[in-house]
């Protein structure tokens, strides 16, 4: 694999770990900050339909980089990189929307 593919495995990973706080907002029907909120995060929060559709755009882009990146089950090296994408991407998730008053 080129070096590359294991960065859009990366990515891919990290957009894939984005899609679930969205969307289990979305269809929960709760508010939740999105890029799109006015004012902007954390202080603003997009409605349940918006998180639903940006969900569903993380999840369509994690699918092509990891598509297109190659990562497969049969690379180890790549889902390790898949994985530390989608890892780094929660902590940080984690981090950001424990400071988000409910």
């Amino acid at each position: 694999m080129k070096w590359y593919h294991y960065l859009m495995c990366l990515f891919g990973g990290a957009f894939v770990a984005n899609f679930f706080p969205h969307f289990v907002n979305g269809i929960s029907g709760a508010e939740f900050p999105t890029p799109f909120a006015s004012p902007p995060p954390p202080a603003g929060k997009s409605p349940a339909p918006l998180n639903v559709a940006w969900a569903l755009a993380n999840l369509a882009a994690g699918y092509l980089l990891l598509r297109y990146g190659n990562c497969s089950v049969k690379s180890w090296p790549a889902v390790i990189i898949a994985f530390i994408g989608f890892a780094g991407m929660a902590l940080m998730l984690s981090n950001v929307f424990s400071a988000i008053p409910r």
